[in-house]
């Protein structure tokens, strides 16, 4: 039990920060493109990690690969908590 009483601490690099941001945005617009709803297909592919809730237009399921589910997590809640700051 004591093993899950200490905090963990996850950290990735600053670059990786920059990459994951590009990719999500990249991903995002192929979906558009292609007509899906982004959000939804994005959370499937998150949730489940099967990249066919990604589409292959633009190489966005390749480029979906490139990092890891958390990172792209990550990612989200740092832009949503700093959109959403009082």
């Amino acid at each position: 039990m004591a093993e899950f009483e200490e905090t963990r601490f996850f950290k990735i690099r600053p670059d990786k920060e920059n990459e994951t941001r590009s990719l999500i945005l990249k991903v995002y617009a192929a979906l558009e493109e292609k007509g899906h709803n982004p959000v939804s297909q994005i959370a499937g592919y998150l949730l489940s990690g099967d990249p066919t809730y990604i589409t292959s237009h633009n190489n966005a399921r390749s480029l979906v690969r490139k990092v890891e589910r958390d990172e792209i997590l990550e990612e989200l809640i740092r832009a949503y908590v700093a959109s959403n700051r009082r």
